[in-house]
């Protein structure tokens, strides 16, 4: 099966090309995508000199629409949906991430950070569908866009309305615990107020999604 990975970013250069450079050393990965969604900083530069195919989305239309974008540019069988802000991503990590799909033991993997930063790990236990680092089989991903409204992909983003579906379809998930790693928060991209902010409203939003039809 051929697998891509998928890397949305908006304004991340500082970390786009070492995630990139990281995942290309993997055997399992095919090919690698970033959407430069809409970025204003040099992060389509950094992805392309670090070997992705960078498709670049003039304006800024949110990291669902990004994702989708990347899937829909590639006909891989897995997608690997990686942040493009991670700290500390290894091949291991990649390849941890990859082998259950491939193997068959799952239609969807989910990696939860683990020994990483107590702001980031917490966030896990507390919300672990939040996880932008997943693989899934493209069969599902298609069958997700197809059921869920758009309007909610774009509010929500895709890592929820993938745990949802999962969860009324009965998808075989897999949690792979990714060691040592973590990303940039929004209280350090934003600010400390402004991400603190950002974040509860966030959580609270995503909260009242997830539970709709429960």
């Amino acid at each position: 099966m051929k697998v891509a990975a998928v890397i949305p970013a908006y304004n991340e250069e500082a970390t786009v090309g070492e995630i990139v450079a990281t995942t290309r050393r993997v055997d399992l990965i095919d090919e690698v995508v970033v959407v430069s969604d809409g970025s204003t900083d040099r992060t389509a530069e950094r992805a392309r000199a670090a070997g992705a195919r960078v498709i670049v989305l003039p304006e800024n239309r949110g990291k669902a629409a990004a994702m989708r974008t990347g899937v829909e540019a590639t006909e891989a069988d897995v997608i690997l949906f990686l942040d493009a802000d991670l700290i500390g991503l290894t091949p291991a990590h990649v390849r941890s991430l990859v082998l259950p799909v491939l193997r068959g033991e799952c239609e969807m993997s989910i990696g939860l950070f683990d020994e990483g930063r107590l702001a980031t790990d917490l966030a896990q236990v507390l919300a672990p569908y939040l996880s932008g680092q997943r693989a899934v089989r493209r069969e599902i991903l298609m069958r997700m866009f197809a059921e869920e409204p758009a309007a909610d992909l774009s509010r929500f983003g895709i890592e929820v309305a993938l745990t949802r579906f999962v969860r009324r379809t009965g998808v075989r998930v897999v949690e792979v615990p990714l060691e040592e790693m973590t990303h940039r928060t929004k209280e350090e991209k934003m600010g400390l107020v402004r991400g603190l902010r950002a974040r509860i409203q966030m959580y609270w939003e995503i909260l009242k999604y997830a539970q709709r039809g429960h």
